[in-house]
């Protein structure tokens, strides 16, 4: 507009007018155009940090990079950028920084925040300009954010109690602890925060939640923080949620209709996979909890796509995995989170819906260990019956990859620790109903242990003599109901370890399991015998007592369980029925009773009233 309103003819006809001369007009015009139409970059201000370069660092870089915080250094004043000008601009550029590994045109996921094409223009001419301070009161206040806690102030903080110093030794170490969570009330959780307390030389963490003392007591009986060994099987995952923690991973907390229910007197369960760094290093996580005010309305369900049966050559540039399944009930997809080592190169996850179409639902093109997120859904996606659910990893296990931890390159198989790869990619799915959800639920559990047994079957023919593997896949069999094979993995335990009082324990509890109750006597005797305070084997050498018969024995081997742990559930119920079979009736009465008193989980207590009933029937 300001081009056209200065024409010949206007400039004729305005002369006399304004007494302007023609050179005047000239830079009148010039300056009105600078107005409209931007300078070359070449020519432009250069960007300074109090205006425009704060406002970008301050949202997507200091939430990590502050005291306390995961970031290696801080970056919240001017000083602290511009010492790292040249290295932030690199990092950028590259979209290496911040870590945000999926396509950016999937999703939106929340968290999902990519720098722009503008931004990191500006970072840049920043970076090349010397960077500038510019007037320091134009800087913007550094958002509020407790320290160290990147989803705010936590409602619980729990901690390991004592640090677990790991030695310079030359293999993985895993550790488990028991942390006790002071919840006076059944409380709702919208999710946790975990801090490694050491993350050079935390690998991952698996975190899961046991009601009983179980885990508690195997922590105990330990003379340093943890214990070696396998979780009780009491140490559950919160039904349908993603519980752990691998590198760069900060899960968003659930919506509060999706909450899972915590109970009073439950510890936490850490399983911490260590990797030595070659020096004497303390180890001492802490967990954030965020509540809700309110009961949970929907239970979430989760799916785990993957192999373990993983065999790679080396120098194999090119290894692909695939996986499916098909809903047998509507869904709607929540989130999403991928796992492998460092060999995987391209993650890809798909939905075929029944009408034949397909969408990519996660694909992150260049996987890096370092940065694994759960990736949390804006806007859930509805998937309808039939929907096949897919996923595809790529490995590179050639001396090309950077990332490869083995060079020269050797063979590469199925495991947990960080020299053997992985590759899952887990969606967390909520069904219309809860007649379906418990449909698929069946249905994925059976899926997901028949694949578990592949991998610790896999991981055994490497390693025959490994004895958490062989406690690992027998824990598995027994979930699918195949005591035969459970046992004999047992007896391999026994074999490899004949004085420890946990492999006798484990086995005779097979053994019952298996109907063989003579020899399962036999083995937690044993048991009993190594570790005279093992609550969990004299409680089930006293129910095995109480199957064969000898209920007089039995009392005494509970009687003494619970002179130990006088709060522990199964023994006071184990307890009730062996005063009931004894015909002491007022006793089991009164042991019900008491165990109805410490609240146990609805389940079992509904089975306790219902033995109630039969115990008070004259």
């Amino acid at each position: 507009m300001l081009v056209a309103a200065v024409t010949p003819s206007n400039r004729s006809a305005r002369q006399p007018h304004t007494g302007v001369c023609r050179t005047a007009r000239r830079a009148l015009l010039m300056a009105l155009l600078a107005l409209w139409l931007p300078l070359p970059a070449s020519a432009q201000a250069a960007p300074t940090f109090s205006r425009d370069v704060a406002p970008i660092v301050f949202r997507s870089c200091a939430p990590c990079h502050r005291s306390g915080g995961p970031g290696p250094f801080p970056l919240t004043t001017y000083a602290e950028v511009r010492q790292r000008a040249t290295l932030i601009a690199t990092v950028t550029r590259s979209r290496y920084m911040p870590p945000w590994k999926v396509d950016a045109g999937l999703g939106p996921f929340v968290g999902q925040h990519p720098l722009t094409s503008a931004e990191l223009d500006t970072i840049d001419r920043w970076s090349h300009a010397g960077a500038p301070e510019g007037d320091p009161h134009e800087t913007p206040s550094l958002p509020p954010q407790p320290d160290g806690w990147l989803l705010g102030t936590p409602d619980l903080q729990v901690t390991v109690p004592e640090a677990f110093v790991l030695d310079p030794v030359p293999s993985d170490v895993f550790r488990i602890f028991a942390i006790r969570i002071p919840v006076t009330k059944r409380t709702y959780v919208r999710g946790i925060e975990f801090h490694p307390g050491n993350a050079r030389v935390v690998h991952h963490a698996n975190i899961r939640v046991d009601r009983t003392s179980n885990t508690r007591l195997l922590d105990a009986a330990d003379p340093l923080p943890g214990y070696e060994g396998l979780m009780p099987r009491s140490a559950e995952y919160p039904s349908g949620h993603f519980l752990g923690w691998t590198p760069g991973q900060v899960a968003p907390l659930v919506e509060p209709d999706l909450a899972w229910p915590l109970e009073p007197g439950s510890d936490l369960v850490v399983q911490l996979h260590l990797q030595p760094s070659g020096a004497v290093e303390r180890v001492q996580p802490t967990i954030g909890f965020y509540f809700s005010d309110e009961p949970p309305r929907r239970i979430p369900t989760v799916l785990r796509l993957g192999s373990q049966s993983i065999a790679i050559a080396p120098g194999d540039p090119h290894y692909v995995i695939r996986d499916a399944y098909t809903l047998p009930v509507d869904m709607t997809l929540l989130a999403m989170q991928p796992h492998a080592h460092y060999r995987a190169r391209e993650i890809r996850g798909t939905a075929t819906l029944p009408d034949g179409s397909t969408t990519t639902l996660m694909h992150i093109s260049d996987w890096d260990f370092r940065w694994q997120h759960v990736y949390r859904l804006e806007k859930p996606v509805p998937l309808p019956k039939g929907t096949r659910l897919a996923m595809e990893f790529t490995y590179d296990n050639s001396a090309d990859n950077v990332r490869n931890p083995v060079q020269p390159p050797g063979q590469v198989w199925w495991g947990q620790r960080s020299r053997d790869e992985m590759g899952d990619l887990w969606f967390q799915l909520v069904a219309n109903t809860d007649a379906d959800r418990r449909v698929i639920d069946a249905e994925i559990l059976q899926k997901m242990t028949a694949e578990d047994i592949r991998g610790y079957e896999t991981m055994l023919t490497v390693d025959p003599n490994d004895v958490e593997l062989h406690d690992d896949v027998a824990v598995l069999y027994l979930g699918l109901h195949r005591v035969t094979d459970a046992v004999a993995h047992f007896q391999a335990s026994v074999r490899l370890r004949p004085a420890s009082a946990t492999a006798q324990f484990n086995l005779g509890t097979a053994l019952m399991m298996a109907g063989q109750t003579a020899d399962a006597i036999v083995a937690l005797r044993t048991a009993i015998e190594r570790k005279p305070d093992y609550i969990l084997a004299r409680n089930n050498l006293g129910r095995a007592l109480l199957v064969q018969g000898n209920t007089g024995a039995a009392i005494a081997e509970l009687q003494e369980a619970l002179r130990l742990d006088p709060s522990d559930h199964s023994v006071l119920f184990n307890l009730a029925e062996a005063y009931a079979a004894a015909g002491f009736t007022n006793l089991a009465v009164a042991t019900a009773e008491r165990l109805l008193r410490l609240q146990p989980p609805e389940a079992l207590a509904d089975q306790v009233r219902r033995r109630l009933q039969q115990y008070r029937r004259p």
